[in-house]
């Protein structure tokens, strides 16, 4: 019980921290940073993928599925709008 509830400040505290740090980013730096939350996302697919591969149990291994195809939305999703944001910045020459 001991470990839950200092799992869950951990939890809390993070949320908080996360929270603080991402509000006061400038939007000049929001690209770089979706970039990276992409390249996170992508570590995150690869554990999914080892999880789902190396269990022998079936209710682990529907979890690391839905792990997986989770984590592959947030990676396609994520480079989606930095794309579209990148777009943003390229002049638009004159037809």
């Amino acid at each position: 019980m001991e470990l839950l509830i200092i799992q869950l400040f951990i939890f809390v505290l993070a949320a908080f921290v996360g929270f603080e740090v991402i509000s006061k980013v400038p939007p000049t730096l929001h690209t770089p940073l979706m970039s990276g939350a992409n390249a996170i996302s992508g570590i995150t697919l690869v554990g999914a993928l080892l999880v789902a591969s190396h269990t022998g149990c079936f209710i682990t291994c529907h979890i690391g599925f839905i792990a997986i195809i989770f984590a592959t939305i947030n990676v396609v999703g994520g480079f989606m709008v930095t794309d579209r944001m990148l777009e943003m910045f390229k002049k638009k020459e004159d037809e």
